[in-house]
C-alpha cells in the first residue's frame, strides 16, 4: 500500500515536471520575440522592470527560465544591474501564477473533465500545425493539460497518504519550521522548479497531510530554492551576472527572513485577506494567497533599496576590464567649470588612448590575451568612451566660450576615433592570426609584412619622433603601410584567383586587413589630435589636412588615403 502510494506520488510529480518544461518551452515559442522586447526595452527602471518580471513570468510559468534571460541580458550588457534587479524581484511576484493554478483550478474543477480535451488539442495542433508559433501553442496547451492530469495523481497519492501520516505531520510532531523551510528547499533544488516543490506543498496541505503553518514554511523554503538556479547559471559568467544572481538571493534570503520571522503575524494578515476573497476554506488557495503576499511584501521592503544594493553589488566581483572603463578623471563637479572640465576631458582622453594603444598593439604583435578577454577589453574602453562623450555633452553650455565649446565637441569627436579602434582590435588579432595559417609561404610573408608594418605605425607613434620635414615619425611610415597595405591585398587577390586559398579565406583576410587598415587610421588621428596642448586646434588642424581624403572613419575622414578596398 505504502509503496503504491509512493509510486503514484512519483510518477505524478515526474508528469508534473514534464508538463511545466511543456508549458515553458511551448510558450516562449509562441510569444517569440515579444517576450525578450519586453524584458530589453520595458524595464528603464526598477519599478517598469518588476511588472516586466511579473507578466513574463505569469506567461512562461518559470521564474528559474525568466532569472536566466535576465542574466544573459545583464550579461550582453542590455540592462543595467539596476533594471536587472527589477526584473527579478518581478519574476518572484510573477511565479505565483502557479499556485493560484494549483488551488482554484486543479482543486476547485473536475479536473478530467478539460485535462484531456486540452491534452488532445495540444497535440493535434503541435503535430498538424505548420507553423512554429502554432506548434508552440500546441504543446503549451498539451503541457496544461499534463500540468493538471499530473496534479490529479498528486492528489490521490497524498490522500492516500494523509490516513497514514497525516495525523502526526498536522499536529506538528516533526520538528519546527526550519524543517519545513529546509525540505521546501531541497525540493526545488532537486526538482530545479519551484512551481513543482509548491505544488507538492499545496497539494499535500489539500489532502490534510500538511498543517498551514508548516506548508507555509515549506512555501518559504521553495521560495528560497529558486536562487539555486541563478546560482548555477553564473558559476562563469561575467562579474555583472554574478552580482544579480547575489541580488536574486538576497532578495530571497531578505524576504523569506521577514515571512519566516513574522509567520503568526504574517498568516493572520492572509487569513484576513482570504476571509475577504471568501478562499478561507481551501489550504491550498489560502497558501497560494500567502506565496503571493510574502513576495508582494518582499518587493515593496527592497524595491526602494535596490539602488543602493546595486551600488554595493557593483564593488564585488571587479574585473580589471571594468578597472580600464572606468573614468579616473572626469568629476561631475566639474561640469559647471567648462575650463577645468575640458582638462580633465584631455587627461581621460590620454588614458583612453593608452589603453586602446595597447590593445592595439597586443593584437598586431600577437601578444593579445584570448578573443573573449580582447573583446572585453575593448567593451571596457567603448565604455570609457561613453563616458568621456556623455561628460563633454553634460558641461553647462550656458557659461562657456566658443573656444571651450569647439574643444568639447573635439574632445568627442577624438573619443570617437578612439573608440572605433578598439572595437576594430579584435579583428586585426583575427587578421595576424589568419595570416599565419597561410599556407603559401609568399602570399604569407606579404601578408605577415602588413601586419608589422601597421604594429610600426602605432609605436612609432607613441614615441613620435619629428623628421626634417617637420612630420613626426608616424606620418613618415605611414605611406609604407599603405603600400604594405595594397601589396597584401594584391597577394591574397592573386593567391585566391590561382587556387592557393580558398574563397572564404580570401575574404575573411580582404575583411581583416581592411579593418586592420581603419584601425590604424583611427588610432593615428587621435594620436595626432592629441599631441597638441589644445584638443581642439590639433583635431581642427588634423581634419583639414585630411578633407580631401578617402577614410572610413565614422566621421568620414581618413588619416591617409590609401586605395579603397574592391
Amino acid at each position: 500500500m505504502n509503496l503504491q502510494i509512493a509510486l503514484n506520488a512519483a510518477g505524478g510529480l515526474a508528469l508534473f515536471l514534464l508538463a511545466m518544461l511543456m508549458m515553458t518551452e511551448g510558450l516562449k515559442v509562441f510569444a517569440g520575440r515579444g517576450l525578450k522586447q519586453l524584458l530589453g526595452r520595458w524595464t528603464s527602471t526598477p519599478v517598469r522592470g518588476v511588472f516586466a518580471g511579473m507578466l513574463v513570468t505569469g506567461v512562461v510559468q518559470s521564474s528559474s527560465a525568466v532569472t536566466v534571460a535576465t542574466i544573459g541580458f545583464v550579461n550582453a550588457g542590455l540592462l543595467t544591474l539596476r533594471e536587472g534587479l527589477g526584473v527579478i524581484f518581478g519574476t518572484n511576484v510573477g511565479t505565483t501564477m502557479t499556485g493560484w493554478l494549483v488551488s482554484l483550478v486543479g482543486f476547485g474543477l473536475r479536473i478530467e473533465a478539460f485535462a484531456l480535451p486540452m491534452l488532445t488539442v495540444g497535440v493535434v495542433l503541435r503535430l498538424m500545425a505548420q507553423s512554429k508559433r502554432r506548434q508552440g501553442l500546441g504543446e503549451a496547451l498539451a503541457g496544461f493539460g499534463l500540468f493538471f492530469l499530473g496534479l490529479a495523481m498528486l492528489k490521490d497519492a497524498f490522500g492516500g497518504l494523509a490516513g497514514v501520516y497525516g495525523a502526526t505531520l498536522a499536529d506538528g510532531v516533526i520538528a519546527g519550521r526550519l524543517t519545513f523551510v529546509l525540505v521546501g528547499f531541497v525540493a526545488t533544488v532537486l526538482t530545479q522548479s519551484s512551481s513543482a516543490a509548491i505544488a507538492i506543498i499545496l497539494t499535500a496541505a489539500a489532502g490534510g497531510v500538511v498543517a498551514i503553518e508548516p506548508a507555509a514554511a515549506a512555501v518559504i523554503g521553495a521560495n528560497l530554492g529558486t536562487t539555486s538556479t541563478a546560482a548555477i547559471a553564473v558559476i562563469k559568467a561575467t562579474p555583472g551576472a554574478k552580482r544579480l544572481a547575489i541580488g536574486h538571493i538576497v532578495f530571497n534570503l531578505v524576504t523569506g527572513a521577514i515571512a519566516l520571522a513574522l509567520l503568526p503575524l504574517v498568516l493572520w494578515l492572509v487569513a484576513r485577506v482570504a476571509g475577504w476573497l471568501d478562499v478561507a476554506g481551501s489550504p491550498a488557495a489560502f497558501l497560494a494567497l500567502f506565496h503571493t503576499l510574502f513576495n508582494v511584501l518582499g518587493v515593496l521592503i527592497m524595491l526602494p533599496l535596490a539602488n543602493r544594493l546595486a551600488g554595493l553589488l557593483e564593488r564585488m566581483f571587479r574585473s580589471a576590464e571594468e578597472d580600464l572603463g572606468r573614468a579616473q578623471h572626469l568629476d561631475s563637479t566639474l561640469t559647471a567649470l567648462p575650463a577645468l572640465a575640458v582638462a580633465a576631458l584631455r587627461e581621460e582622453l590620454l588614458r583612453l588612448r593608452a589603453i586602446v594603444t595597447g590593445i592595439a598593439q597586443g593584437a598586431l604583435a600577437g601578444k593579445a590575451t584570448a578573443p573573449v578577454a580582447l573583446e572585453r577589453q575593448a567593451d571596457a574602453a567603448r565604455q570609457l568612451g561613453a563616458a568621456v562623450a556623455n561628460f563633454a555633452a553634460s558641461v553647462r553650455a550656458g557659461v562657456m566660450s566658443e573656444d571651450v565649446a569647439e574643444e568639447l565637441a573635439r574632445a568627442i569627436r577624438t573619443g570617437r576615433y578612439l573608440v572605433e579602434a578598439a572595437r576594430l582590435a579584435p579583428q586585426a588579432d583575427a587578421l595576424r592570426t589568419q595570416a599565419a595559417r597561410i599556407t603559401d609561404a609568399d602570399t604569407r610573408a606579404i601578408v605577415m609584412q602588413a601586419v608589422a608594418a601597421a604594429a610600426g605605425c602605432l609605436v612609432i607613434d607613441e614615441h613620435p619622433v619629428t623628421t626634417s620635414a617637420g612630420d613626426t615619425g608616424a606620418t613618415a611610415v605611414l605611406p609604407r603601410f599603405g603600400q604594405a597595405y595594397e601589396r597584401a591585398k594584391t597577394a591574397v587577390l592573386a593567391a585566391a584567383v590561382a587556387r592557393r586559398l580558398s574563397t572564404d579565406a580570401a575574404e575573411a583576410l580582404l575583411d581583416a586587413l581592411s579593418a586592420t587598415r581603419r584601425l590604424v587610421e583611427q588610432l593615428l588621428k587621435a594620436n595626432r589630435a592629441l599631441r597638441s596642448p589644445g584638443v581642439a586646434a590639433a583635431a581642427a588642424s588634423g581634419h583639414e589636412a585630411n578633407s580631401a581624403a578617402a577614410g572610413s572613419d565614422p566621421d568620414g575622414d581618413s588619416a591617409y588615403a590609401p586605395a579603397r578596398d574592391g
